[in-house]
């Protein structure tokens, strides 16, 4: 029997490639100002929908104030899963945009009185140094608690070209670097891969500040699968040798026949939890 999803009209479980990334998301925006060339809300039938340069908040919300009212409604029904496996800000835009951030700190506040984990993904690096002194009453929002159940993710490609409205991603990787040396758990999304030196030039420039990557093909694109197997090759070695966590899409092992079982331990699986690490 199909498993039922639960499908809320700000938080839903994913399902997919997206799934991949998190079992739980939350989605209040449409849309999204990075303007990155690659972006896959650019594609297919839902691109008029979700693929304007401009955030939008989503039609079922009358203001951003009832979104969050149906945030803490849908979160406190579905507390007990939420605490286990955590939530993912976002799939249809970039969360810490300044069109999108203010929700997106009053959604993660309720996140960290309710003891729920959140994962963020974003292109934008000029909100960390305000939320390292962000505080809620008396206490600092990167307090004692936060590193325990806070994730921030940045997509890095090597590509600012490619990306005319985010951060560049040099400035991407020193905002990393604040919050990893701050306690936070950090993490990267090495996806799209433009091109594997690039990628590979992203995973270097961020070893000892990065507690996971994850690793994925660009949607639709043909790759050099003898430079695809190489980087994979090369991507081995250097996780053993530095200890580093990684997971790989389905995809980029789909292409070179190449299975999951035979990684090294420090592959892990779509499940991985980064507040309580572990091993495949």
């Amino acid at each position: 029997m199909k498993e039922k999803r639960f499908n809320g009209k700000a938080i839903y479980q994913p399902s997919g490639k997206a799934a991949e990334y998190s079992k739980w998301a939350c989605n209040f925006y449409v849309g999204c100002s990075s303007n990155c060339s690659y972006c896959y809300l650019k594609k297919g039938r839902g691109a008029a929908i979700l693929g304007g340069h401009v955030p939008t908040l989503k039609k079922c919300f009358r203001d951003e104030q009832h979104a969050l009212e149906v945030f803490i409604k849908e979160l406190k029904a579905n507390l007990t899963e939420l605490q286990k496996h955590g939530i993912f800000f976002s799939f249809s835009t970039d969360p810490m945009l300044p069109e999108t951030i203010e929700l997106t700190i009053d959604a993660i506040i309720v996140c960290i009185c309710n003891k729920v984990p959140f994962k963020i993904l974003t292109k934008r690096a000029d909100w960390v140094e305000p939320l390292l002194g962000y505080r809620i009453g008396e206490q600092k929002i990167l307090g004692p608690l936060t590193p325990n159940i806070m994730a921030v993710g940045f997509t890095l490609t090597g590509h600012d070209e490619l990306e005319p409205g985010a951060s560049t991603n040099t400035e991407r990787i020193e905002a990393m670097r604040k919050l990893h040396d701050a306690g936070v758990k950090t993490w990267a999304s090495i996806e799209p891969i433009i091109d594997f030196e690039s990628s590979m030039a992203m995973i270097e420039q961020t070893i000892g500040i990065c507690d996971l990557y994850k690793i994925g093909l660009e949607s639709g694109k043909s790759y050099n699968k003898s430079q695809q197997e190489s980087f994979l090759f090369k991507l081995i070695a250097l996780t053993t040798k530095n200890n580093l966590r990684v997971y790989l899409k389905d995809s980029i092992l789909k292409d070179v026949r190449y299975y999951r079982e035979n990684l090294p331990n420090e592959f892990v699986s779509s499940g991985y939890n980064l507040f309580n690490p572990e091993t495949k």
